[in-house]
């Protein structure tokens, strides 16, 4: 294989570890690198060495990074240690990449460079060397960030450690966005409580943007306030406060970060999107693309987005991220009902996800490709199977929620679907899908024979997106039933001209187009009573 110019590539001695795929190569001695058989443990304590290499890191923070939660002897991380040791092993036996300072943890020793910009990560140190201030200016990734530690503004110091808890979270989150070149924690505690100028920092460790905040409790609240900030210009380009109860911290921290984490992915991406250079490469595509998806949804939308991962997949036709992205977005098409060639899109998006799958087994984008898929071919246990290995990958990967709680839906339970939609909008409350997830919603209220309450959340759908035909349809439904036919058949009147199909032409297309035959009976029957004899009462014909 060729050594991608990514910043999620990184270079040492002989190899060469890709940590979005998760995978490590040897140069052979043709030159060319070859996979290096080690277990998925493996492969993540070496991830975690290597994005803070040169930097003792110790075994409680390794086992807590790698075996998330679970209660694991420190042999467990010994055994691992030298199966890797034995997988590195290279040039003179007294030499190790990795390093054991004792009574404290280990040190990455070897140098680590950047296939991106072929500049040093981190230099290689001494085994008793303390960490230093940083030194010489390094070029910056387009996605690279520190997460400055959270000021604690409490009268109460004791309260340090939900500010710590927040600065940890959001880097371990952060981290876990592809592309994004996140600074270890350790680093960004050189930075506590000293006034330095935003640019200086980005200088010293070579990252475009900074996130910084504070965390004030009063009584049983909290409140925490965090700014974006590019290092270059200085300019503050995000800033949020979120407001949280105390009755249970653990939750309110996860929560919170995971907000600031999802609403950061979408300013990043707009922002170094919107940066145009005269020769875009792959991730210039990729990142314009999704840019594109960062809008409500619509046919134009989601043309412009394909388009642009097809232009990404032309310049590399083995990018495994634009194969997945690429995937996701056909199933996305025809998911969303705006798809003129239903069966050709699914055939391609079934290609890439298995081309993808083959190259990157271990990433969660192949896995929410193939689970996009597997839903628009209304496989929907199976996708609920995939969606879920998705959240266990990143937590933050909020769509899954909705889409789970869609599947859960069509097989049948109901009563699943409004909490993980309604997690979704709490963790995503300005996501470009936002339209969508309302309508689902207020499609499980129209289910329940409850139509005003599914006008309310259709409004809101349709005020959202609205170039959705579906919603439309649902929303013609619920006025319908509600006694307003003329508002009902201006709906379905729009939700005709804006299908791709003829799906609205009568009831027996419409159930065609949905495989009305391939759904619960539950789901069938609650279908008939409300759903379909709204649609007939705003003049949809039977045949």
């Amino acid at each position: 294989m060729d050594v991608p110019a990514s910043p999620q590539v990184f270079l040492f001695e002989d190899f060469c570890f890709d940590r979005y795929r998760g995978d490590l190569f040897r140069r052979a001695a043709d030159g060319a690198f070859t996979a290096v058989a080690i277990s998925s443990r493996g492969l993540a304590i070496l991830r975690v060495l290597i994005e803070r290499a040169g930097e003792v890191v110790t075994k409680d923070e390794i086992i807590t990074a790698v075996w998330r939660g679970m209660v694991v002897d420190d042999s467990n991380l010994t055994v691992q240690i030298s199966a890797l040791r034995r997988a590195l092993q290279h040039g003179p036996p007294n030499v190790r990449c990795i390093q054991t300072v004792p009574g404290r943890g280990y040190r990455f020793a070897a140098p680590v460079t950047s296939a991106a910009t072929r500049t040093p990560i981190a230099p290689a140190r001494k085994a008793n060397a303390d960490w230093a201030a940083p030194g010489a200016p390094v070029a910056a990734p387009r996605l690279s960030i520190v997460v400055l530690p959270f000021t604690n503004l409490s009268n109460d110091p004791d309260q340090q450690y939900f500010a710590d808890g927040m600065t940890d979270d959001l880097t371990t989150d952060l981290s876990q966005i592809t592309h994004m070149f996140v600074i270890a924690r350790n680093t960004a505690l050189i930075y506590r409580n000293k006034p330095i100028a935003a640019k200086q920092i980005g200088r010293e460790l070579g990252v475009r943007y900074i996130l910084e905040g504070s965390v004030q409790r009063l009584g049983s609240r909290v409140r925490v306030n965090a700014q974006l900030i590019e290092a270059e210009s200085d300019a503050h380009i995000w800033a949020e406060r979120f407001d949280g109860d105390t009755s249970d911290l653990f939750a309110l921290q996860n929560e919170i970060s995971t907000r600031i984490a999802v609403a950061l992915n979408q300013e990043l991406t707009a922002t170094e999107a919107a940066r145009r250079t005269e020769r875009p490469d792959v991730l210039d595509y990729i990142l314009r693309a999704r840019a594109a998806y960062g809008k409500p949804i619509s046919r134009e939308r989601n043309v412009e987005g394909i388009r642009l991962l097809e232009l990404a997949l032309a310049l590399d036709p083995h990018s495994a991220e634009a194969q997945c992205m690429l995937a996701g977005a056909l199933a996305g098409h025809v998911l969303n009902g705006l798809s003129e060639a239903r069966e050709a899109d699914l055939d391609r998006a079934k290609r890439l996800s298995e081309q993808a799958l083959a190259a990157s087994f271990r990433s969660p984008m192949a896995n929410i490709a193939k689970a996009h898929l597997l839903r628009a071919q209304r496989r929907y246990s199976e996708a609920i199977s995939e969606y879920e290995t998705v959240l266990a990958y990143n937590r933050n990967y909020v769509y899954a929620y909705f889409a789970m709680g869609k599947c859960k839906f069509y097989t049948g339970s109901i009563e699943e679907t409004l909490p993980l939609v309604e997690r979704a909008i709490r963790l995503s409350p300005r996501d470009p899908e936002l339209g969508i997830w309302y309508k689902q919603i207020g499609h499980v209220h129209l289910l329940q024979s409850q139509p005003d309450e599914a006008v309310v959340w259709l409004q809101k759908a349709r005020n959202h997106t609205p170039e959705h035909p579906t919603i439309r349809g649902d929303l013609a439904s619920a006025y319908a039933l509600n006694g307003d036919t003329e508002r009902a058949a201006a709906q379905l009147a729009k939700a005709r001209r804006l299908s791709p199909d003829d799906r609205y032409s009568s009831v027996a297309r419409l159930k065609k187009v949905r495989n009305f035959e391939l759904l619960t009976p539950q789901i069938c029957a609650l279908s008939e009573a409300t759903y379909y004899a709204g649609l007939r009462k705003a003049g949809l014909p039977e045949a």
